[in-house]
């Protein structure tokens, strides 16, 4: 079988591996960040359970890091002691990234791992399944739960030939992109494999597996080979390797890419396929490069960096930001000498967070452009309105801030040559290993005053009568429906107070005129709720009173969070129904419980624009969760059941 394909059926425990039908996945691991943890652990606390039911789950902070007030430090505190009190790891503020710190010390060949981050999916260069999905599917994994998805197909992208100097593993994803686009890898899982493999080192391969959230792809994953073993005993963990390769005959579609014919690539603005040649940008002139965050902040990336600035400066008027992975990173960076040569050149060197991927700090001046290592560049998320954000490999960032404009690294001569130390530096002391079940059970979970409880949602009602209160286009971001910054994350552990934000960039006043209506409704186009895995981007307007989505299609993650919350994700089955919704008008759903009940896979709703026909396509779990209002009210019900 397909690597991906192996692993699903070794940890398959409910339904068949074909593709759309609803498979439940028994989880090794699940990571959590300080961003969609809090709440995680808010739900997983209402649980009432005593401890996670999981191999190994892990609490890290690493977005949330500004303390410009107690929030943050508060949240940190709570997510201490919930760790503390449920037995999972807590990586502490400044210990690394999740997915960089998961990689290190935790992911291995052939475990599934679960977690509330879209990139999660990073831990597929080590040939683990790895997944992101919203807080509330974390917290039921945790609690023992089965994960369940519907049956992904498995791509297989036959990679020949060999990336030539200064073309990096970030080229290849941003090649995928191109070609497949942000919503191309919906319902798939790229799995690759062929020859040109034994040149892509592990940093190359979990950039690409990384990225490869931006597809829309339910994971990526590579084969588990020698530069896997290698990797993992330079860690320590040798003896976490298992030898896994792939069967390509067993691949429901093949995508071919050569890498000798690559060049340096970039994704222009505003999206990540948005992919042109280095070659047709270069001369545009850049006032911000930032390497490393979630994307790109390895030890190889950020020393590949490093020995391209060596013994040069960067241009006058461009400031470089270098946000490391991990602190094991920035201790193997010191010991070799790479983190004198940044400071030397003039980087600015940052914590170890995700800092500006998130929006927390670092957001360009207005009217410039930014050059960015990361894997996402939505219109505004950088935190400046109007922002120019460009996505590309460290090599070409490097090349742009030496020369004050987008340029071709090529140009800059040999290409440095990075060798990965036989043994890193290790360094654990930021992490807390979980606490035996005696000590557990006399830690105090500590919940900060800015916090709340996690909101009850109501069961569908019988009958329901919503008003539509905005309407979107296409290509709608989780940050368009609740965005991310630092005026607005610390506020994730209070959904009453979150919930003021959803859809602020498109309409301030929706919070308002959700209030003015017993139930709302939201309309949009295609790909709606593309981007973070962020499940506050489904509850808050939740909270609000919005039962019922309508759209064209819906991103996974996105589409999964809805049903979490009780909210009905209906798709348009005739174009012109878009145009003929407006924000204003009612729609009735009579009967609707009973349909819901009964399996029906069309809707009618009575409107002034006349009856309207909407897809309701759930599976048997998602109907029950609906009907209960969310996952959480059926997961009590059924341990409720059990015990």
């Amino acid at each position: 079988m397909s690597l991906a394909k192996r692993i699903m059926r070794e940890h398959l425990v409910e339904g068949e591996l074909e593709p759309g039908r609803t498979i439940g996945l028994r989880i090794d691991q699940t990571l959590t960040q300080d961003a969609t943890g809090t709440l995680a652990w808010l739900e997983f606390e209402s649980l009432g359970l005593d401890r996670v039911r999981v191999g190994t789950a892990v609490s890290y902070v690493d977005h949330n890091l500004l303390q410009t007030d107690p929030k943050n430090a508060d949240d940190h505190r709570f997510l201490r002691t919930a760790a503390g009190r449920f037995g999972a790891w807590f990586s502490e503020a400044g210990n690394g990234i999740c997915h960089q710190v998961q990689l290190e010390r935790f992911a291995a060949p052939g475990l599934t791992l679960l977690g509330s981050d879209s990139h999660t999916t990073m831990a597929g260069g080590l040939g683990e399944l790895a997944i992101g999905a919203g807080g509330l599917d974390v917290a039921a994994a945790m609690a023992g739960q089965p994960f369940f998805l519907p049956c992904p197909r498995v791509v297989g992208v036959r990679l020949t030939g060999r990336l030539q100097p200064w073309v990096a593993g970030k080229d290849i994803i941003l090649e995928v992109l191109r070609r497949l686009t942000v919503k191309g890898g919906v319902g798939s899982i790229l799995e690759y494999f062929g020859p040109g493999l034994a040149g892509l080192g592990l940093a190359d391969r979990a950039t690409i597996c990384h990225m490869g959230a931006e597809l829309g792809a339910t994971s990526s994953i590579f084969p588990s080979d020698q530069v896997t073993r290698a990797w993992l005993e330079a860690q320590g963990r040798g003896q976490s390797f298992r030898e896994l390769d792939n069967k390509p005959e067993d691949f429901d579609q093949v995508m071919d890419l050569d890498l000798s014919g690559l060049e340096p690539l970039i994704a222009c603005p505003s999206s990540p396929d948005k992919v042109e040649p280095v070659s047709r940008v270069a001369g545009l002139e850049v006032a911000q490069v930032i390497i490393g965050s979630s994307g790109n902040s390895s030890f190889d990336s950020l020393s590949i960096a490093a020995e391209a600035l060596k013994d040069r400066s960067v241009a006058p008027g461009v400031c470089l930001e270098i946000n490391p992975g991990s602190r094991q990173v920035m201790a193997n960076l010191a010991a070799s000498g790479a983190l004198a040569a940044l400071i030397q050149a003039g980087a600015r060197i940052h914590q170890s967070g995700c800092l500006g991927c998130i929006g927390m700090g670092q957001a360009p001046a207005s009217n410039t452009v930014s050059l960015r290592t990361f894997p996402r560049n939505f219109a505004g998320r950088s935190g400046t309105p109007g922002d120019q954000v460009y996505l590309c490999s460290p090599q070409t960032a490097v090349a742009a801030a030496l020369a004050g404009k987008v340029s071709d690294p090529r140009d800059l001569g040999p290409a440095p040559e990075v060798v990965q130390p036989e043994s890193f530096i290790l360094n654990d002391s930021g992490l807390t290993p979980p606490l035996p079940p005696e000590l557990a059970g006399q830690v105090k979970i500590v919940l900060g005053p800015h916090a709340a409880p996690f909101p009850r949602l109501e069961p569908l009602p019988e009958e329901l009568e919503v008003v539509i209160v905005i309407k979107l286009g296409d290509n709608v971001t989780t940050d368009d429906i609740l965005p991310g910054g630092a005026r607005i994350l610390p506020w994730r552990s209070n959904i009453d107070r979150l919930s003021r934000f959803a859809f602020e960039a498109h309409d301030p006043d929706f919070p308002d005129k959700c209030g003015r209506v017993a139930a709302a409704a939201v309309v949009g186009g295609e790909n709606y709720g593309q981007g973070s895995s962020r499940e506050h981007a489904a509850l808050a307007p939740r909270r609000l009173g919005v039962r019922v989505k309508i759209a064209k299609s819906f991103a996974r993650i996105h589409r999964a969070n809805l049903i979490n919350f009780g909210v009905l994700p209906l798709l348009l089955t005739d174009g012109a129904d878009y145009e003929r919704l407006q924000p204003g008008q009612s729609l009735a759903f009579p009967g609707l419980r009973r349909a819901v009940e009964e399996g029906r896979s069309v809707i009618e709703a009575r409107s002034q624009a006349g009856a309207i026909r909407l897809n309701l396509d759930l599976k048997d779990r998602e109907r029950l969760m609906i009907l209960a209002g969310g996952l959480l009210n059926l997961i009590k019900s059924q341990i409720g059941k059990q015990s």
